[in-house]
Formats: structure tokens, C-alpha cells, sequence
């Protein structure tokens, strides 16, 4: 089946839009356009006042994953825009045969190598931009869309739940979990000292001083580019030497995600927009993280660390110094880990939950079409989970 982003994408004029007005131009009008071709300004507006945060759609950090990371490049736009032509919603997406090799005819979230793909709804006009986001899907010949890796009680769901209702598409969730959060508003020492006991943190004080003993420990911020440029290098050679780096999915050891990491980070920074933290033992680097900010929430993105230090656990260490300075920024209310369901390390330090789900909008009444993509994708799901199973009855 012909991929329908590439079909739209290569769709040529009409007659009708080589005498129409300069708004109708194709690339204003066409339901999807390629991601580098929407207007930078007026994705910085949206992102601006987006009724929900999400940094991994940030336009810096989105185009660089577009551009060159490995099996994310080509995402294309499907764009909300006003009747005064300004973008009041956008939704990166690719066709469900690029996302899950499904030959049927739905368009799917691009994963923005973060785990969050909520769309960008301008806050004044969410309902209208929700509504619009869904025109163009079907103006682009899809059947379904599918928001994977959403925030389901998040402000854009719920600005396209209602939309779709009234439509009488009803939307299905596909598979859910529930991740860690930070409440960034309250002190950090309390909240450490209530998520993790007494006990526990004496455990940690003990390690902080063995730790010590290779040299005085310092938990420093990049944020300027160059600083960012800097410590990115450290974090990208600290991940390698890890786990990640023994299953070959350190960032670095793929020439197209370094490439997107090395241009999005320093883009970020320069509005402030992505810090590198790190944690050093003396002059050694033990740990280091990368983490995004948008409007009022950061993203915690990647975790590098030291395997030396392991059994001291320089990852907690630095994970316990990232939420003391998040607390204490009043900029900051919110912090998504970004992680995995039960993740070990940083579930029992921020307690807060955020439910996270794939999510298949009809986009068409009473559609067969969606029937079969429906019943595809839990077939797909119910093959990856009892792959997952098999392969930790392996590692075990």
C-alpha cells in the first residue's frame, strides 16, 4: 500500500490551486507538509502558549530527531491552522506503515525519541485546533489516528476527547502505565525525606561518603550552549560506558542520534530550554542527565553514569540532586521522568504518577477500515508482550 504521508507529501497542484489566492498555496493547504517547512516562527508562537508541555516537540529538538536519528527522520506535519492563518495546533506524525510496518491506512505520533508525544494545542483555542488537527487527518486519506505515547489526562487529550465525541468517534486506549512524576512545588529535602525514609537516606548519606573518598562531590548545571556543547560530551561518554553502551544504544554510538542530540541540546539551551547536569567526584565525572524544560515542567531525558562508581549509586545521587534544584526553581512545577512503567531507580523518589497510553481516534463513523487497524494493533501489542516476557525469562 502507498504510504499516505508520502503520498500527500509528493501530491502535485491542481489548475484550480495554480489560479487560486497566495493563502491557498499548496504548502498552506496541503494536509501534511514536511516538518523542516513549517514556519519556525510561528511553531515557537504555539509552543509558547501550548495548552500542554511537552519538549520533545519543541521545533529545535523535534527537527534535529526528524533529521538525522536513527529510524525517526522524515516526520511530517499535520498542522491546525486558523482562519487568520496563524498554526494553533500541530502534531508531527508518520503513516502507520512507517511506524509499525501495518500496510493500512492511518497516520501515527512521530516518536520524538522522548517517551511523551502529546500534541501542541494553543491554549486560547484548543477546542478549534483539536477539531482541525482531525480534518486534516482525514483530508490526508487516514482512517484512524493514533497518539502514541500521550499523556491520557493531560490538557490535549482532554481538549480532543470532547471533540471526537461530539463526532461520534469514540476513542479506544490501546495499552496504558503509569510513570514517575515531580511535584516541583514543594521543599526538596521534605520531599526526598517522605518519599524515601530516614533508613533509606541514611543508606544514601553512607554511599555520598564512600563516594567521596575519590574526591570532593560537586553536582554542577550547564546551561549556556557552549557549556551544554561541553558537558554533552561528557554525558554521551559516560553513557556509552554503561549497559547502554554493551547494547550498543548509547546515543553516541550511532552517527545519526549524535548528530541529533549534538544540534538539538545547544539549540535548547539558547532559550534556556536544556540544561546537562552532572555530578563529580573531585575532577571525575560519575554521573550526568540531560534534561528539557517547556513553559512550567522539565523532562527528564537520559541518564549516563560511571560504571566504576556503580555500587555507590552515583544515578540516585544525581537523581536526588536534580529534585532538590528543581524544587528549588520557581520556574519549575512539574518534572516528567520520562521513564519506563516501575522503573527502579527513580519511582520510589518521585512519587508522583502520570498515566501515559497509545490512544486510536476514528476518525470516520461506523468505519470497517478502523476495525481492521484497531484489531492489527492489538494484535501488534499482544506480540510485543509476550515478547518482552520471553526475553526476561532470558535474562533472568
Amino acid at each position: 500500500m502507498v504510504d499516505i504521508a508520502h503520498r500527500a507529501a509528493i501530491k502535485g497542484a491542481s489548475a484550480s490551486d495554480a489560479t487560486a489566492p497566495r493563502a491557498r498555496n499548496l504548502s498552506d493547504t496541503a494536509p501534511l507538509v514536511p516538518l523542516a517547512s513549517v514556519d519556525l516562527g510561528q511553531w515557537q508562537a504555539l509552543s509558547a502558549q501550548a495548552i500542554e508541555p511537552n519538549g520533545y516537540y519543541l521545533p529545535p529538538w523535534e527537527l534535529a530527531v526528524s533529521a538525522t536519528a536513527r529510524g525517526r527522520t522524515g516526520a511530517m506535519a499535520l498542522r491546525a491552522v486558523s482562519t487568520s492563518a496563524q498554526l494553533i495546533g500541530l502534531m508531527p506524525v508518520v503513516s502507520l506503515w512507517r511506524a509499525w510496518k501495518i500496510p493500512l491506512p492511518a497516520l501515527v505520533s512521530a516518536h520524538p525519541y522522548g517517551t511523551l508525544c502529546s500534541p501542541l494545542l494553543d491554549r486560547h483555542t484548543a477546542s478549534e485546533a483539536a477539531a482541525r488537527l482531525l480534518d486534516r487527518a482525514r483530508d490526508a486519506g487516514a482512517h484512524a489516528l493514533i497518539l502514541r505515547d500521550v499523556a491520557l489526562d493531560g490538557a490535549a487529550m482532554r481538549s480532543l476527547t470532547p471533540i471526537s465525541t461530539r463526532d461520534g468517534l469514540r476513542p479506544r486506549v490501546l495499552s496504558s502505565h503509569v510513570r514517575a512524576s515531580l511535584d516541583a512545588t514543594q521543599d526538596g529535602d521534605t520531599l526526598l525525606r517522605d518519599a524515601l525514609g530516614a533508613k533509606k537516606l541514611k543508606e544514601l548519606r553512607r554511599q555520598r561518603h564512600r563516594l567521596e573518598v575519590h574526591g570532593p562531590l560537586t553536582f554542577d548545571v550547564a546551561r549556556t550552549p557552549d557549556e551544554v556543547k561541553a558537558a554533552l560530551e561528557t554525558f554521551l561518554q559516560l553513557e556509552a560506558s554503561g549497559w547502554k553502551g554493551k547494547r550498543g544504544t548509547a546515543l553516541i554510538q550511532h552517527a545519526g542520534d549524535a548528530s541529533f542530540i549534538r544540534r538539538a541540546a545547544p539549540a535548547l539551551a539558547e532559550t534556556g530550554q536544556c540544561e546537562i547536569i552532572s555530578l563529580r567526584a573531585g575532577t571525575t565525572p560519575v554521573a550526568a542527565g540531560i534534561v528539557l524544560r517547556h513553559q512550567d515542567r522539565a523532562f527528564f531525558f537520559k541518564l549516563g553514569i560511571e560504571e566504576r562508581f556503580a555500587k555507590y549509586s552515583p544515578g540516585v545521587q544525581l537523581t536526588l540532586e536534580l529534585t532538590r534544584h528543581l524544587c528549588a526553581d520557581p520556574a519549575v512545577a512539574s518534572a516528567d521522568s520520562t521513564a519506563s512503567a516501575n522503573h527502579p531507580m527513580i519511582n520510589p523518589i518521585w512519587r508522583g504518577r502520570l498515566a501515559i497510553g497509545d490512544v486510536l481516534i476514528p476518525l470516520r463513523r461506523n468505519d470497517r477500515m478502523v476495525t481492521l487497524i484497531h484489531a492489527a494493533l492489538v494484535a501488534r501489542n499482544a506480540a510485543l508482550d509476550t515478547a518482552r516476557r520471553v526475553l526476561h525469562l532470558i535474562r533472568r
